[in-house]
């Protein structure tokens, strides 16, 4: 009885703690956002006269007002939804066939290919010689592959993918061939049903990824009319000249630059949408990622 007493009351403080850790967190966690958003709504006098506050200092819409006024931010969506839809679509597709071969039993070469992506996962690519691949040999600057070509393939996803293939019982595909299906049929109709999960798990590592991503368009990009919301973001951080940047009227709101309202403003219409989606995707993480991690 005494060490049943004993074991109720050691989990009533284990969970005490646990919940204490999590709220702790939790508030870590939101602080930054709320910090943002908040400071997005307040004027910019009282920015520059109290910095950044806890509580709200006035309230005004002058700084979305100003980052509408333009047309970069549209311009900026409008890109990073295209990148985004497209450079996961066709990475997901390159990513789940070429981690099928490294899975599949009957390739001979599987394992050389697992070793050179296992490589390039390690080492990466020279910058310098992939720079001149892609200007100078593919005359990928300033267009739109610029964007997600070189992201076709992540290693450390395809190595997810292959874990989860490697589970598949390939007799199915044998016996779909033997009906006269073919390899591809196969693939579509019967193997990537079975390994939905993972394959929506890496759609949405991929989809973040592209969302995120600014150093492509920093590379390989020039004009503002093709910057994606990211690389939107870090021009007006270290851009001076916002309001030419963003293509409004310094006279319109007679707000100056740098403009610390504007920036706050930006980062909530940035990350807006990621924020709405993912609550709805999340339950895909685990169950993917536990799929492709039975067998490493």
């Amino acid at each position: 009885m005494r060490n049943r007493v004993a074991s109720s009351i050691a989990d009533n403080i284990y969970r005490t703690i646990v919940y204490i850790v999590l709220i702790v967190v939790t508030v870590v966690c939101f602080f930054p956002f709320y910090l943002v958003v908040l400071n997005s709504f307040t004027p910019q006098s009282a920015i520059i006269s109290g910095g950044f506050r806890l509580f709200p200092a006035g309230f005004t819409l002058d700084t979305y007002k100003f980052l509408f006024a333009g047309s970069q931010v549209f311009n900026s969506y409008k890109v990073t939804v295209t990148v985004v839809f497209v450079g996961t679509v066709c990475s997901v597709l390159v990513t789940s066939m070429y981690a099928y071969v490294i899975a599949h039993p009957k390739v001979k070469i599987r394992r050389v290919l697992s070793f050179i992506t296992y490589f390039a996962m390690l080492f990466g690519q020279p910058l310098v010689g992939f720079y001149i691949l892609m200007v100078n040999f593919l005359k990928l600057k300033n267009t739109f592959f610029a964007l997600f070509l070189p992201y076709l393939i992540n290693p450390f996803y395809c190595f997810i993918l292959v874990a989860a293939f490697r589970e598949f019982a390939f007799e199915l595909t044998e016996s779909a061939s033997i009906d006269g299906a073919s390899d591809v049929h196969a693939f579509f109709r019967i193997v990537l049903p079975v390994v939905a999960p993972s394959i929506a798990t890496i759609a949405l590592f991929y989809a973040l990824m592209f969302w995120n991503d600014w150093w492509l368009a920093l590379l390989y990009i020039d004009k503002n009319s093709m910057h994606p919301l990211q690389m939107m973001l870090r021009q007006m951080i270290s851009n001076l000249d916002i309001s030419k940047y963003l293509g409004g009227a310094a006279t319109y709101l007679n707000i100056s630059a740098p403009n610390d309202g504007i920036k706050m403003a930006t980062v909530c219409v940035t990350i807006g949408p990621i924020l709405l989606v993912y609550p709805f995707i999340q339950r895909f993480f685990v169950k993917g990622i536990a799929i492709g991690a039975v067998k490493g």
